[in-house]
């Protein structure tokens, strides 16, 4: 996708688009607690709850960039000297304004068999200290960088990734333009940055590493009232361990497309909160690696997320073909993510109870004919295993799970997982998508149970304590590989500003 041609086509199929749906009035944004991120960004003509940007809560992102701290020009609203840094006036009129932003975090992860094998537990003692500024030049320009340290401490590290020890790395920098053409709001958005415009199971932050997943290129939107469109061409950014220098653009990935979001008229059902978002990607590879071969692979996803609220009743839905080429196999391939709650009072903070059912084909991976392993770009892996044990690739799941809060600041979850394989003549796969070795050649279709506790205790909107407990009860399909079941235990404090 050469990218001068491509952005100015984009740009046209983005305005022509969102044109027809301008000036209706918007719906407002919803903060269901779900497992799964929420997209809450800064203030647009589509509703902020849906315009692919992640979760805001209580004026906080994971992607500090989508906050909106304008408020804070007025004194009154700032409760402390944290808030002063949010609106820093660099002319007369304020105008041009300097935001702040930063975040310390301290965990401990402590993991009994590692990699599910017999052997000593591990114990990582994790630290994260990021700081942000985002400068406002009027309206219609921005520019934003980020920094980050990542350091890590403990016993049987191995040699932690790059994305876990860091002395330091330019984790975000970009430039964004925007402009208001006719009621639709377009935009453009150039250099290092987040992307979490889709299903959290396939794009993603990935907050749970120290340095968070990012990506290199750009990024273009038209947004009327109830139609928006997302274009996109990018590259992962490859991180070394040291300084800046070494954190640079992965020559061997790219990851481009378009991402449609339709707003659905809150009359529905009653009065609701949905989305339809329709996509069409594709992630090109230099250095695919199936069954033990590495080679070129691309692969296309065209796919449909139904998401949001319909009274009590929360949904999450995802489904997605994939198809292209891997060396000489045909990649045909799918993946089916279900998930719902429903809210047992009319309070926000009532009991909830949901399940998730979730599908992602697999076969081929040490074979001939078609590469039917499901494939997620960079998703969100801890929604199947604390520990990173499984992943969307060659795996059936069914979890519910419930949700209490007993207090308004504190929130738990527990959730009883069951896992199979797809195909029992591939592999069960773990979150970086190696498999577990051996277990191609186990004819047992159950990978396992999992047993998962969370509890987040928000004691102010800037610092929260998280603590996560998991039992990976390993099945037939594993233990007859030689591997083990595994307990993990984490626990930190997040302060953010």
């Amino acid at each position: 996708m050469p990218h001068c041609s491509s952005a100015v086509l984009g740009a046209t199929a983005l305005l022509t688009l969102a044109t027809g749906a301008a000036a209706q009035t918007s719906v407002a944004p919803t903060e269901a607690d779900q497992t799964r991120n929420r997209a809450t960004p800064t203030v647009t003509s589509y509703p902020a709850a849906a315009a692919g940007d992640g979760a805001t809560t209580n004026g906080f992102n994971l992607s500090r960039w989508a906050e909106d701290w304008r408020g804070m020009r007025d004194p009154a609203k700032r409760d402390d000297p944290l808030d002063r840094l949010k609106f820093l006036p660099l002319d007369g009129d304020g105008d041009v304004y300097l935001t702040l932003s930063g975040e310390f975090r301290l965990r401990v992860n402590h993991t009994t068999n590692p990699g599910l094998r017999d052997a000593r537990a591990q114990r990582q003692d994790i630290n994260r200290i990021v700081a942000g500024a985002d400068l406002h030049v009027g309206p219609h320009f921005r520019a934003f960088a980020e920094v980050a340290h990542g350091g890590i401490s403990g016993v049987e590290l191995g040699a932690p990734a790059a994305t876990l020890r860091n002395d330091l790395v330019l984790q975000q920098a970009f430039v964004e333009g925007n402009a208001e053409v006719s009621g639709v709001a377009v935009g453009a958005r150039y250099g290092r940055q987040e992307f979490t415009d889709g299903p959290n199971l396939l794009v993603s932050q990935r907050d749970n590493n120290t340095i968070r997943y990012t990506l290199n290129g750009w990024r273009a939107w038209a947004r009327g009232a109830r139609v928006r469109a997302d274009l996109f061409d990018l590259k992962p950014t490859q991180y070394g361990d040291l300084g800046t220098d070494d954190d640079v653009v992965d020559p061997a990935r790219r990851f481009s497309g378009v991402t449609l979001g339709f707003a659905a008229p809150p009359t529905w059902f009653g009065g609701s909160k949905l989305y339809v978002d329709p996509f069409l990607w594709r992630r090109r590879n230099q250095v695919g690696a199936w069954g033990g071969r590495i080679g070129p692979a691309t692969r296309y996803y065209v796919g449909t997320h139904v998401w949001g609220d319909a009274g009590r009743v929360t949904i999450d839905w995802t489904v997605n073909h994939q198809f292209g080429h891997y060396i000489n196999q045909d990649i045909d391939a799918w993946q089916v993510f279900l998930a719902q709650t429903y809210r047992l009072g009319a309070s926000r903070t009532a009991p909830r109870v949901g399940v998730h059912f979730d599908y992602a084909s697999g076969g081929g991976g040490y074979g001939d004919g078609k590469l039917r392993d499901a494939y997620a770009p960079f998703g969100n892996n801890i929604y199947y295993s604390y520990g990173l044990f499984l992943t969307p690739s060659n795996l059936i799941a069914v979890a519910p799970n419930v949700t209490v809060s007993p207090t308004k600041r504190l929130r738990v979850t527990a959730e009883y997982q069951l896992a199979w394989r797809d195909s029992v003549t591939d592999a069960v796969y773990r979150a970086n998508g190696q498999p577990f070795a051996g277990t191609q050649r186990i004819g047992d279709a159950k990978i396992g149970d999992v047993a998962r506790l969370q509890a987040v205790w928000a004691i102010s909107p800037r610092l929260s304590v998280t603590g996560r407990y998991e039992h990976l009860a390993a099945g037939p399909s594993l233990s007859k590989a030689g591997f083990q079941s595994s307990d993990f235990l984490a626990g930190w404090i997040s302060f953010r500003f």
